[in-house]
């Protein structure tokens, strides 16, 4: 066994040794040949950056290297020498600056806002200054409609109706009066309500606007035709178309006054459009008004030709109007 194993080892260490000859003979040979043929020169380095920063010379290029063999190159080749950018001529027009739409209808003016305007409203009334000692503040209605000249300038014509209660005072005042002009009548639950309803004209001025909200101020001038009438309750009779009677309560009116007069008005209102493409706006405005009444004296004797037992009626008369609705 010990004889084997010296075998195998002698065995592996010839072979180790004639490889290790043959590398090195070779390697002696590639060295003699590299020596005899002279050393080579390293090739010069690759800089990308150089090559792409310098400039593109086509002045050598001839027109030879545009030709094409085909009609549909030589139609291609035409176009590009036609193709110039320093030349303004060929350049496309200029990008056109539009400004606010014009609208042309017969209903719409040039900057959009309706021709026509159409409202309704109503609220409740304040009387003012003297008239608050004889009237006591009720409702009012409003209705109208107008031109509008574009978004900011308008003209309204328009129908109000403004109700009134009597003071308690001026209404005991008023039936000690009648007591003692007719002492055999009795005048026990004297009752009045008194109202102007006028036509006025009144330009109106949108001073701001917005998609949703908006503010105007409005004045006008007009006719104004004020009413008071004294009541007192009765008793009345209704059949019907089968011969059934019937009685009801009702008040029937003793003395009736009016009063005709221009009168004069100005306020302010805010609107706000339900949404930016609406065309209905809801709108709140609160006017003071003044009615130039010509005064009028009592008069209840016998001898006057006009029997004016309630002068307040023609007094001058003062109220604030408080409207709330739809325009259009």
């Amino acid at each position: 066994m010990h004889t084997t194993f010296g075998r195998n080892h002698l065995s592996s260490l010839i072979r180790r040794t004639a490889v290790l000859t043959f590398f090195s003979a070779a390697s002696t040979l590639t060295l003699h040949a590299q020596q005899s043929s002279g050393t080579a020169a390293p090739l010069p380095p690759i800089s990308f950056k150089t090559s792409l920063a310098a400039p593109l010379n086509l002045s050598s290029s001839s027109s030879d290297d545009l030709s094409y063999t085909s009609n549909t190159g030589a139609t291609e080749t035409a176009a590009a020498e036609r193709f110039n950018l320093s030349g303004r001529e060929d350049q496309p027009p200029p990008r056109r600056r539009y400004g606010r739409p014009n609208y042309h209808d017969s209903r719409t003016n040039p900057d959009g806002s309706n021709k026509y305007t159409f409202e309704v409203g109503g609220g409740f009334t304040l009387p003012l200054g003297n008239t608050h000692k004889y009237l006591t503040p009720s409702w009012n209605i409003q209705a109208g409609g107008g031109r509008n000249f574009n978004k900011t300038f308008g003209l309204l014509l328009q129908f109000d109706y403004a109700n009134f209660g009597l003071q308690g005072s001026n209404l005991a005042n008023q039936q000690a009066l009648y007591q003692a002009i007719d002492p055999v009548d009795d005048f026990t639950g004297l009752d009045a309500h008194s109202h102007v309803w006028s036509f006025t004209l009144n330009p109106i001025v949108n001073f701001y606007t917005s998609d949703t909200l908006g503010a105007y101020v409005v004045a006008g001038v007009g006719f104004y035709h004020k009413t008071t009438n004294f009541t007192l309750p009765g008793t009345g009779t209704y059949c019907d178309i089968y011969g059934f009677c019937y009685q009801y309560q009702s008040n029937y009116s003793i003395d009736k006054y009016t009063s005709n007069a221009p009168g004069f008005n100005g306020g302010i209102g805010f609107t706000y459009k339900f949404s930016r493409f609406a065309g209905e706006r809801f709108f709140a405005e609160a006017r003071y008004v003044f009615i130039d009444n010509s005064q009028r004296a009592l008069s209840i004797s016998s001898s006057s030709p006009v029997f004016n037992a309630y002068p307040a009626n023609s007094n001058r008369t003062g109220y604030i109007p408080v409207t709330f609705g739809i325009r259009w």
